[in-house]
């Protein structure tokens, strides 16, 4: 036998040992393909970020971490969050201290799967914190910041997903207008700095802007930029783009209103031509739809809103149409008039790539306060709210397309209660705000993990009121596939294929 053969045998068996004697087979005849399809495994290693949660001395933030139980998931694992060095976001290469994560007391420690855990922080120093679970506790850890302010700029309340990093992010919805307070958050998790670029589109376009140019921010570190110091241009409607140039971010944009509080602004789907914007709440005021396209051409898209009785067009906003490179916004009013709704966006004629969020106001006068929904990504096979309270918690769950069958499942409490399952059918167009299980004997907070049993796409939102009975105080996050698990190719060891 030649070395060669010898050599590349030698090489097969080494990557077998390593990967658990996993080998590529040959197929056994000319455009047969005899691959096993993929299995899907737990994941190994999950990463969130969570931006510092306000600067005001009223400030009151929860934290909720929950991990789901996942079958197959390793039985040992950990997970913790550690706060985030004060970074420096500069234009001009600027390091910052790379020593690693303070040694602090955790703000929340996360328990073992199927467990909540809860911590509390006051005040306006709490930092950024990053956070690594592995093991068992990996597949599909989420961790929910909620923040209430009691008085002052951004009053009301203020909820945010931790977000897993990443390198490219949308936001329609930011301003810059008058009485619009809006700081784009920027954490990086890794060892190295992280660039990245900040564009701004107003409804004329790009905005003129060198400072939003190579921003490094430090390793281990978390910064915050002011959106109007980007750019001097008062815009109502504002689309922000985070573009990483090297390494990865976690990015959220926080908005805050003199007028209408505030909340998190959460990077919306990708671009897509069909879109959803799940669970507007049923006691809206007023609903803005802001959208963006990307590309170079100009989009327009049917408007329907899924009701609980079906698909139906808002009178007078059937149609819009979204200039491209620019940013369009579309006051819809009441536009759910007392019932459950997700916008839905789908083309009137060719698919052009879009992003979208919708602002949200409850209450009226001086007792309003806003909120953002962005468009979202399907339930998929899982996806967990954390930080559920009894009687402040709505589910909201759409089958824009199909019937579709979903099981729900609460936690236990942060300090008490037994698990809780309901199953629920939805019909094909249709939004319900669904009475969502409470676990027996609750006390504390608690998580929903929604699975999807069987049917077409299913998207949701959860809706958490606040404290504070004189103002509307609300918060709504986005409820897309946890990805938990990953797709991993079956393959069988055969070193025949390197003999011929």
């Amino acid at each position: 036998m030649k070395r060669t053969t010898l050599s590349l045998i030698a090489c097969a068996t080494a990557l077998a040992a390593v990967t658990g004697f996993a080998a590529v087979s040959a197929p056994e005849g000319p455009g047969k393909d005899t691959a096993a399809p993929a299995a899907r495994l737990p994941v190994e290693r999950t990463s969130l970020l969570c931006p510092a949660p306000s600067t005001s001395d009223l400030a009151e933030t929860a934290y909720t971490s929950f991990t789901p139980v996942t079958q197959g998931a390793d039985e040992k694992g950990d997970a913790a969050l550690v706060a985030a060095e004060s970074g420096d976001a500069t234009g001009d290469g600027g390091k910052g201290d790379d020593k690693g994560e303070k040694k602090e007391k955790p703000v929340v420690e996360p328990k073992a799967p199927g467990t909540p855990a809860a911590g509390r922080t006051t005040g306006g120093d709490t930092p950024a914190l990053i956070g690594t679970a592995e093991g068992g506790r990996a597949p599909g850890w989420t961790v929910q910041q909620t923040t209430e302010v009691a008085a002052g700029t951004g009053r009301g309340l203020q909820g945010v997903d931790c977000t897993a990093p990443d390198t490219e992010f949308w936001f329609p919805g930011a301003s810059t207008a008058s009485g619009r307070t809006d700081y784009v958050h920027l954490t990086n998790p890794d060892d190295s700095a992280a660039v990245v670029d900040i564009e701004l589109y107003g409804k004329d376009g790009a905005l003129k802007s060198t400072v939003g140019e190579g921003i490094t921010v430090p390793p281990h570190a978390s910064d915050s930029l002011l959106l109007s110091t980007l750019s001097d241009a008062k815009e109502t409607d504002l689309t922000v783009h985070v573009g990483v140039r090297s390494g990865r971010l976690g990015a959220a944009v926080q908005a805050l209103d003199d007028k209408t509080g505030g909340d998190w602004l959460t990077a919306a789907a990708d671009p897509a031509g069909d879109l959803v914007v799940p669970g507007i709440p049923k006691d809206a005021t007023a609903v803005r739809l802001v959208l963006f396209t990307p590309g170079g051409s100009d989009a327009d898209l049917k408007v329907r809103l899924a009701s609980p009785s079906g698909l139906i067009t808002p009178a007078g906003h059937e149609t819009v149409h979204v200039k491209a490179g620019m940013t369009t916004g579309v006051d819809l009013g009441e536009v759910t008039r007392g019932e459950a709704g997700s916008l839905v966006l789908t083309p009137t004629d060719r698919s052009v790539p879009v992003v979208a969020a919708v602002r949200v106001v409850r209450g009226k006068g001086d007792e309003q306060e806003s909120a953002f929904i962005p468009a979202s990504a399907p339930v998929g096979a899982r996806a967990t709210a954390a930080d559920n309270r009894a009687k402040s918690t709505t589910l909201a769950l759409s089958a824009p397309q199909a019937a579709a069958k979903v099981k729900v499942t609460a936690s236990a409490g942060t300090e008490g209660g037994t698990t809780a399952t309901k199953t629920y059918t939805l019909k094909a167009g249709t939004t319900q705000n669904v009475d969502a299980p409470v676990p027996a004997g609750l006390k504390g907070s608690y998580a929903l993990t929604v699975e999807t049993v069987s049917g077409g796409p299913v998207y949701a939102s959860r809706t958490l009121t606040g404290s504070d009975d004189d103002v509307a105080s609300f918060t709504v996050q986005t409820l897309p596939d946890d990805r938990g698990t990953v797709a991993v190719p079956n393959a069988s060891e055969d070193l025949s294929v390197l003999q011929k």
